[in-house]
């Protein structure tokens, strides 16, 4: 070890390479001693031959020795020591270096190491481990270095003391401890020959560091606490900052606030999130903007404030981040402040009333906007390009709209108002433009104030208003005439079977009868079609597993589709119940699916699927305008055909409405589909695309069970029964003749007295006449003077227990709304055949 200085530049601790290997030398002196001493245990002439030996082999190797140093092959000096340039690189450091071999020997210390733990001479110098392990806190990372090391890794920690190494008072120290391996000669797989450390000072940089966080806290403490709001939001609208002043104005906690997750419509009224990102500007600039808008508390509460908007753009022209500055302007102002105060409401109701408002120019250039028209048009005033009004609207209405502003002009004061598209597509959003002329005194002035109410929902309800009425007129008159129909259908299928009970199936002409009864049947049927299709017909809701009724009507499906066509049922999970009328809704199915098969003549694929829509999903199908939000189970029939233009779809659900050729349908199919989703109180919707596809979407409400009274009807069919005479009394009411003819024969056949009365006030004269002897009151309902229910009113008074039937080609719901509560009749649709009344009639009269 050498002797130097304490505190000079330079090793404090070197060790010398060694010269030579003294192993060696101990196992030649050792060798040349048993030679002797094996030789002493001869005789003397059998030692001398070796002894000589011996003697001349040293000697040639003296010789040998002598010469060989001689020429300089061989040097007795010590090796020469290593090129000092690598130490004095070492020495240079400011950090402290300390190398020592893998059993922990210091091979190397410079005094900068030194100085850092308190070694005065080379004798103090310690390593790493032994220097910090007074020191518990430092213990762990020191540990952890030494491990890494041992694995042939590197590792760098920062340690803090509470006082400077080699004292035991002082201010608290920061050292950074870093440790690498090295190899050297001697290194072994055991691990590396050496280790490097390295020790560092950083209490000066810690300090520093701790400097400018305070530093930067004030600050952020200043800004947080000034009496200005701050904000800084993305291009997106995304706020990044909000400082502790706006987030108490609004009812945030700056606690929970996570950069991102507030964005600036949460906070600005109305249309003003929209006008502050639509500030643009050219590449690299920075423009500024003044908004007087209203924020929107948590709570609700208004905060009337003047925004200052500073927003960078990238070499792209894209906005960066945002520095925005918010003063509160609900605080009292002074009298000086009264003109500014007056100014800022008006930008206030500028910027939060629902139409839209631009000033326009001579030249037809957009000048001042508020925030509705920049959300209408997705425009300002355009910055440094001017943007003309007519180009925001469609083609074929910028001329008129350059003419009003001609108009306005020139100082004209009656401008009509002008009805614009907003985009070409035929159903795209359209508006209302008001042009107003005006007069600053400036030649290039604003000359109009433009005022404009976007009326898109508007003509989209006034369509639909429109398709309701047609459809409501459509389903009166297809009412009304099913109704008469039924009542001409019920006069030919009773009189064919007055007739078929007087023929034999012998007879030559009982097949033509039955030809007759069974195409009247065949007219009932569309005759039932329409009536479905005006909500007119008569349904037995009942509560239904919609899954369950898919599943046993898909190998009915299978059959009619045929082989071209895959069908697809899938059935939605824990599917809420409904209330429908089960043939009613399998008719809904099978027409749809049979539509879906003739759009496909080449084949395809059909799905059928169900599921839950509960009122928050309702309120994101596109395309359901007109349903309210709520529970709903959904129906969806799509199929892979060749798909329905607009023009046809407008037309799909009108009776006879076909596109299929002459003699191939009735054209009433969607039409019955339409008529009884309506009257379960569902809704339909339809999408198509040619060549694509068509989908069917129905949403049947949820059912949810309760308790509420029906009125109590009596089922139309009952169990066949075998002896349909009788023999009591029975008023017939019917206003139409060739029916009450029929219906008298048809029950005096089977052995009961029947009165008949055309008329409900009759009715009443032939229960006074008989002293009110009559068993049953078999009645129409739609009368002239007085109509069924009411006379069911007026014969209850004196008979309470009366018994009675309805008769009608009009659905039950039609009238049972004007009945009383609780009241007991029963109902027979038109038209219907002989057998039908009698078991009916039988049936009322055995109950």
């Amino acid at each position: 070890m050498s002797e130097i200085e304490p505190m000079s530049r330079g090793a404090v601790v070197e060790r010398p390479e060694r010269s030579g290997s003294i192993g060696l030398l101990i196992v030649l002196a050792l060798g040349l001693v048993a030679a002797a001493a094996g030789l002493a245990f001869l005789p003397h002439d059998a030692a001398e031959p070796f002894v000589l030996a011996l003697l001349g082999v040293l000697a040639v190797v003296g010789v040998f020795s002598l010469f060989a140093g001689a020429i300089g092959l061989v040097r007795f000096s010590a090796r020469q020591s290593a090129s000092p340039l690598p130490a004095a690189f070492l020495d240079s450091f400011d950090d402290g270096v300390l190398i020592c071999e893998r059993d922990g020997r210091i091979v190397y210390s410079n005094s900068a190491y030194a100085e850092l733990i308190g070694a005065e001479t080379p004798a103090e110098v310690r390593g790493v481990e032994r220097v910090f392990s007074s020191d518990p806190s430092a213990t762990d990372a020191i540990f952890r270095l030494s491990r890494a090391v041992a694995e042939e890794g590197s590792g760098e920690e920062e340690v803090r003391l509470p006082h400077p190494l080699g004292h035991s008072d002082g201010d608290p120290r920061w050292y950074r401890v870093k440790v690498r391996p090295i190899d050297l000669p001697g290194g072994t797989r055991r691990g590396p020959a050496a280790t490097v450390w390295q020790l560092a000072d950083i209490s000066g940089d810690r300090t520093e560091q701790e400097t400018s966080f305070q530093e930067l806290q004030r600050v952020i403490n200043f800004l947080d606490h000034a009496p200005a709001g701050f904000f800084s939001c993305d291009g997106g609208g995304r706020v990044v900052y909000l400082n502790a002043t706006l987030a108490d104005w609004l009812g945030y906690d700056l606690v929970q606030f996570e950069a991102g997750t507030l964005r600036l419509s949460d906070f600005i009224r109305g249309d003003g999130a929209g006008l502050l990102l639509s500030l643009q500007g050219r590449a690299g600039e920075v423009k500024s903007e003044t908004f007087d808008l209203d924020l929107v508390a948590r709570n609700g509460r208004g905060v009337p404030v003047r925004i200052l908007h500073r927003v960078p753009f990238d070499a792209e022209g894209r906005a960066g981040e945002s520095r925005t500055l918010v003063l509160n302007r609900s605080k009292g102002e002074d009298s000086a402040e009264a003109l500014r105060s007056s100014e800022v409401r008006f930008a206030r109701f500028f910027n939060n009333t629902p139409i839209a408002i631009a000033s326009i120019s001579r030249s037809g250039d957009i000048r001042k906007t508020n925030a509705p028209f920049v959300r209408l048009f997705g425009t300002s005033d355009g910055g440094e390009t001017a943007v003309k009004l007519v180009d925001l609207v469609a083609p074929p209405s910028r001329q008129r709209l350059g003419e009003l502003l001609v108009a306005a002009a020139d100082g004209q004061s009656e401008i009509l108002p002008l009805d614009v598209r907003l985009d070409e597509r035929e159903d795209g959003r359209s508006a209302t433009v008001y042009v107003s002329a005006v007069r600053d005194g400036e030649e290039d002035g604003d000359v109009a104030i433009v005022y404009v109410l976007e009326t898109t929902a508007q003509r989209a309800l006034e369509v639909q208003f429109a398709q309701g009425q047609k459809m409501q007129a459509i389903g009166q008159l297809a009412g009304g005439v099913a109704h008469d129909f039924n009542n001409v259908l019920t006069a030919i299928i009773g009189f064919s079977d007055l007739l078929l009970a007087s023929h034999r199936p012998s007879d030559p002409s009982f097949q033509d009868i039955m030809n007759i009864k069974q195409n009247a049947n065949r007219a009932a049927g569309l005759v039932r079609q329409l009536l479905a299709f005006s909500r007119r017909q008569t349904l037995r809701p009942k509560e239904l597993a919609l899954n369950d009724v898919l599943a046993d009507l898909s190998i009915l499906l299978d059959r009619l589709l045929g082989e071209k066509v895959e069908l697809s049922v899938v059935h939605g999970r824990d599917l809420w119940p409904i209330m429908a009328d089960l043939n009613q809704l399998e008719q809904v199915i099978v027409n749809l699916s049979v539509n879906a098969r003739d759009a496909m003549p080449r084949g395809g694929h059909l799905t059928i699927r169900t599921l839950n829509v509960d009122e928050e999903q309702s309120r994101s199908y596109d395309n359901t305008r007109g349903m309210p939000a709520s529970d709903y189970v959904l129906i969806e029939v799509v199929d892979t055909g060749t798909g329905m233009t607009p023009e046809v779809m407008e037309k799909i659900f009108e009776p006879f409405f076909s596109t299929k050729d002459v003699g191939k349908g009735t054209g009433l199919g969607l039409s019955t589909v339409y008529g009884i989703v309506k009257q379960t109180g569902g809704f339909i919707f339809c999408s198509s695309e040619i060549d694509v596809g068509t989908a069917f979407r129905i949403f049947l409400p949820r059912h949810v069970r309760n308790e509420a009274e029906q009125v109590e009807v009596k089922p139309v069919e009952q169990t066949p029964l075998t002896d349909l005479t009788g023999s009591a009394t029975i008023l017939l009411v019917e206003d139409e003749e060739a029916v009450r003819a029929f219906a008298a024969r048809a029950l005096t056949s089977r052995g009961y007295t029947v009165h008949e009365a055309s008329s409900g006030a009759e009715a009443l004269e032939i229960m006074e006449e008989t002293g009110g002897d009559v068993d049953l009151v078999v009645s129409d309902v739609v009368m002239p003077e007085m109509d069924g229910p009411s006379l069911l009113r007026e014969l209850r008074k004196t008979r309470p227990d009366l018994k009675i039937i309805f008769v009608s080609g009009y659905a039950e719901d039609a009238f049972e709304k004007n009945l009383p509560e609780n009241q007991k009749f029963s109902f027979l649709p038109k038209p219907f055949t002989l057998k039908q009344l009698a078991t009916v009639v039988k049936d009322v009269l055995s109950s």
